[in-house]
């Protein structure tokens, strides 16, 4: 009996030092590591998807931004990006698809992006330390960006589409439409790969994508309005329905399906960083 006593009290002695040295395992593992910043430039290809185009890095553009980094520790980081990107689709590049041949339309807008995320790594990470040089990793946060859609007129002139109200906003016959915003949010999601190249360098892989909350980056969402509206200027029947340009093509009517309001626009990049540790001033001790 007291043998059987004795040993359960040395079971539970090994269980208590087994937690106690997690528990220091965890400590000194938080010590080691001290909270730092980056900084860095990011550039690549952008994108959009939509009614003008369905296939992701299809005519695609040049993008850049700026990106702040926050880490908090190996696993998670906070990030701030300041993105200028260009997006651009031409119903001319999709010959296969009869309902973008008969629409004719094209746009082109810069968007000015100001996302915050969270980072997640798969792997611990840390620059500097060559026990954790890389990993995969995925984020999500929200972004705020401006847009503007623009076409080409006849005589060559880009038109902002947005003042023009070309599916019929703003006008007596269509009441319940009004002219979208510039400054829209959507949600920030994406993955990338990082790789700490030194001491204070890194070079990170990422790509990202956008779901905005409006159908409008490309101007196109729901009917056609018809021609002839007395509210409506040439400029703005020209760039609702290029039709009306071509004797060989019949000019779209009321209510005639221009794009399909069920579905959201997303856009997308993928890109290159170069970002640089900060120095960052801690306070108590380094182990």
């Amino acid at each position: 009996m007291i043998m059987k006593s004795a040993k359960q009290q040395v079971q539970k002695n090994k269980i208590l030092l087994l937690f106690i040295g997690f528990i220091a395992l965890g400590v000194t593992t938080k010590a080691q590591y001290n909270p730092n910043s980056e900084f860095g430039v990011i550039g690549g290809v952008s994108y959009y998807l939509g009614d003008l185009n369905t296939q992701h890095f299809s005519q695609n553009s040049a993008f850049a931004g700026l990106v702040y980094r926050k880490n908090i520790d190996r696993r998670f980081a906070y990030k701030t990006n300041l993105l200028y990107l260009n997006l651009k689709a031409d119903d001319e590049q999709n010959p296969t698809d009869t309902i973008a041949s008969d629409r004719g339309l094209h746009f082109k807008s810069v968007v000015y992006e100001l996302s915050g995320q969270v980072e997640f790594n798969f792997l611990p990470y840390e620059t500097g330390n060559s026990l954790y040089p890389w990993t995969p990793y995925v984020y999500a946060g929200l972004s705020m960006f401006y847009f503007n859609p623009k076409a080409e007129s006849e005589n060559g002139e880009w038109l902002e589409l947005q003042p023009l109200g070309t599916e019929g906003q703003g006008t007596t016959l269509f009441p319940s439409r009004e002219k979208y915003a510039l400054t829209q949010f959507a949600a920030a999601m994406g993955g990338g790969f990082k790789i700490a190249i030194n001491k204070g360098v890194n070079i990170i892989l990422e790509y990202g994508i956008r779901k905005t909350f409006t159908d409008y980056l490309d101007d196109v969402s729901t009917t056609y309005p018809g021609g002839g509206l007395v509210d409506m200027t040439s400029a703005s029947e020209e760039m609702s329905d290029p039709n009306i340009l071509d004797p060989n093509k019949e000019n779209h009517i009321i209510g005639d399906q221009r794009g399909n309001p069920d579905k959201k626009d997303w856009y997308g990049f993928a890109g290159l960083t170069l970002s640089f540790k900060l120095s960052n001033k801690t306070k108590g001790c380094n182990y």
